[in-house]
């Protein structure tokens, strides 16, 4: 398997943010890019579990030359602690078939009541579209972009959204330099709630464009996320607190 330098990290959601984001990256016009797909297979064996391997999906961008130039990973939904297990197999994978360090972006869509500061949730931006970063490792181009268009989350931020925490402790824990954006959804079923969640997918979809050299295609956005008023308390979460 080769992977491309940039890299795309998407972790499968029940509401559907991470397919949605991959389905509309493509191509520019014109642009001599081709796809090319295949599946992750990661062997998780070690860690006592069997029959786990088909994990997700790749989508490359290969140019006319046949070099890698974007790849996207689209890691399927796991629950601790297998999560765990599966998301270090999947670092190593990308750091190992890459000819160089990579650049990882991840983006994440999570619900304001699962980001909290001084023990309430973190209130919303005054943008309308509100999305932090956060940048793990050595700074490149792609934060650099980032840092000049988003704000950075209060340094004592709490996140209670497993993939998110379990790939912020990774990624330190490899200096794998990764940038996490991080959108912020309501609970509300407003319309006024749901067209602010459509524009934070709008604006991560073009900070991904921008920064892959892809087309983000807004057309191909259809958002009708099943919102529950039930927050679920899981004890993995105060393993990354």
């Amino acid at each position: 398997m080769k992977v491309a330098e940039k890299i795309v990290l998407l972790f499968n959601d029940s509401d559907g943010f991470a397919t949605t984001i991959a389905d509309a990256l493509n191509p520019k016009p014109n642009s001599p890019l081709r796809k090319l797909e295949e599946q992750i297979q990661l062997p998780l064996d070690k860690y006592g579990v069997e029959d786990v391997r088909n994990a997700g999906s790749i989508v490359h961008f290969v140019d006319e030359i046949g070099v890698y130039q974007v790849s996207i990973f689209l890691l399927q939904s796991y629950e601790p602690p297998l999560l765990v297990c599966a998301m270090n197999e999947l670092l190593d994978l990308i750091t190992r078939e890459a000819s160089t360090l990579p650049t990882v972006v991840a983006p994440f869509l999570v619900a304001a009541s699962k980001l909290k500061f001084n023990n309430r949730p973190l209130e919303a931006s005054s943008r309308k579209a509100s999305i932090h970063y956060v940048q793990v490792g050595t700074e490149t181009e792609t934060s650099k972009l980032f840092a000049s268009r988003m704000e950075k989350p209060p340094p004592l931020m709490q996140i209670h959204h497993e993939p998110l925490s379990c790939l912020l402790l990774l990624a330190r824990a490899k200096s794998l330099p990764t940038s996490i954006l991080i959108g912020q959804r309501s609970s509300s079923l407003s319309h006024k709630a749901l067209d602010e969640e459509l524009q934070v997918i709008h604006e991560t979809g073009e900070l991904l464009a921008s920064c892959t050299g892809l087309s983000f295609s807004r057309d191909k956005i259809k958002w009708n996320a099943s919102k529950t008023s039930k927050e679920e308390e899981s004890p993995w979460r105060a393993l990354y607190g």
